[in-house]
């Protein structure tokens, strides 16, 4: 069994980022802190450690119950972790909004006909 695995594999391995290079890309921007500091894509991660996750549509804050350096199918990934109860809140109340948020461009229906423009000419110009 694993004592440790480098923090970039294990993002990897666990499906919170769906290549390795998408995973040291957010660890060096900062949207993956251990323990609320920063860190570096070859750090060792080890069991227990609290990681905060930003992937930019979702945000988790997730204690390490496992440990792979293998990317396996979703329901054995989600055994590597344990989300914590503020997390889950905040990301299904952040899932109910997105569901009750419309497009803006949903409602355009493409390019105005000819007598679609005619009538908005007449209501523009008064004609």
């Amino acid at each position: 069994m694993l004592e440790s695995v480098r923090i970039d594999k294990w993002l990897w391995a666990a499906r919170f980022f769906k290549t390795r290079n998408l995973a040291i890309d957010a660890i060096d921007s900062g949207k993956v802190k251990l323990g609320g500091d920063r860190i570096k894509p070859a750090r060792l991660l080890k069991l227990g450690e609290r990681l905060h996750i930003d992937n930019g549509s979702d945000e988790w804050d997730v204690l390490v119950v496992g440990l792979s350096d293998q990317r396996q199918g979703a329901p054995i990934a989600r055994t590597l972790y344990e989300e914590s109860e503020e997390s889950l809140a905040r990301r299904a109340k952040e899932q109910e909004r997105r569901k009750l948020f419309t497009e803006p461009a949903a409602d355009l229906k493409g390019r105005p006909t000819k007598r679609d423009r005619r009538v908005r000419d007449q209501l523009d110009h008064g004609e």
